[in-house]
């Protein structure tokens, strides 16, 4: 908020009159033939895509109200509420003709930097006092002030025969309001890049569980290991999980907390699964890949590596001595780091 509150500082907003004089605003009047040459430059083009919604809430950056608009109202000459820049009549050089066309203008620019520029996502909005709401008018691109743009807005605020129809109640009492929303955009100047690596380092671990008969109808757990930048473990219920429960047993991967100082983020993990065949090559083996969040403890796996009936069968080799063996081959991981842009 601070950081806003000083770069509002030169992109202040406060109305100036031409068409009267008032102890509290500067008379600033912007001709036609001078100084509207700076609005040449807007086209109908930068008001595509431009969305009207009413909103409950007030404008976070200026509000300001004309007790007094029939003053105005019918003159062509753009009014300067200092810095809102206001024509009631539309401006010509905007497509505005019949429309009421409303531009924050940046003041005050001489003490800045040579080549300075400021990124501004910009919402204009007018109050409706009978419906207690205010219209707001943006069109999501980001407005770049600098020397030579110095003003953005909107040639086609409102209609002009909307606004001053007072069925509408955007008039009130001769009284009317126009506010600004400004946010400051800062580019980023780092990003995270996202690399998968195939085959990393240290991606297979085996994992041994002894006296199986004996194993608790509960979850179990290997040791945690580290593969890319994060740490990983096993787990499986012996009595089984899910849809395989009782047949089949079960095998997950879980993804567990990072090494110190990398960037913490969803990682993608790639995995072959397997329960070793002890006295072959024919191992069982099924094929995982998701993405994993943040946080630990989420697994991913099956729940029918293989039948309990061909696990207790001693003569297919995968329960040897009472002990199985489970392995897991990380084929694919993501690798998050903070690079600059």
């Amino acid at each position: 908020m601070d950081s806003q509150k000083r770069s509002l500082g030169f992109l202040s907003l406060a109305f100036l009159f031409i068409t009267c004089s008032s102890a509290e605003f500067l008379i600033h009047q912007v001709t036609e033939g001078r100084e509207t040459e700076n609005n040449s430059s807007y086209s109908l083009q930068s008001n595509l895509g431009v969305t009207r919604v009413w909103r409950d809430d007030r404008p976070s950056s200026k509000i300001v109200t004309i007790a007094g608009y029939s003053v105005i109202k019918g003159e062509e000459n753009p009014t300067n509420p200092q810095r809102l820049v206001l024509y009631v009549t539309g401006n010509k050089n905007d497509g505005g003709n019949g429309y009421i066309s409303l531009y924050v203008r940046m003041e005050e620019t001489e003490s800045l930097r040579y080549g300075w520029e400021v990124n501004v996502d910009l919402k204009l909005f007018v109050h409706n006092p009978k419906q207690h709401k205010y219209l707001t008018v943006t069109d999501g691109a980001v407005k770049r002030f600098n020397a030579a743009k110095k003003e953005w807005g909107f040639g086609q605020l409102i209609s002009l025969a909307t606004f001053e129809n007072t069925n509408q109640g955007y008039i009130v009492q001769d009284t009317c309001s126009f506010g600004a929303e400004i946010l400051i955009v800062k580019p980023a100047n780092q990003q995270e890049k996202v690399t998968f690596i195939s085959n990393p380092p240290n991606n297979v671990f085996t994992w041994k569980i002894l006296r199986f008969s004996n194993l608790e109808d509960k979850f179990y757990y290997s040791a945690d290991f580290l593969v890319g930048d994060r740490y990983w473990r096993l787990g499986f219920n012996p009595k089984g999980s899910g849809g395989g429960r009782p047949h089949a047993l079960p095998i997950f991967l879980y993804a567990q907390g990072f090494r110190p100082n990398a960037v913490a983020t969803n990682t993608w993990g790639a995995v072959n699964l397997r329960l070793k065949n002890q006295r072959s090559s024919n191992h069982k083996q099924l094929y995982s890949a998701a993405w994993y969040p943040i946080r630990s403890g989420y697994g991913v796996g099956v729940n029918n590596i293989i039948l309990m009936a061909d696990l207790k069968d001693t003569s297919k080799g995968y329960l040897v001595n009472d002990a199985i063996i489970f392995e897991a081959e990380v084929v694919k991981v993501s690798v998050t780091n903070i690079v600059p842009v």
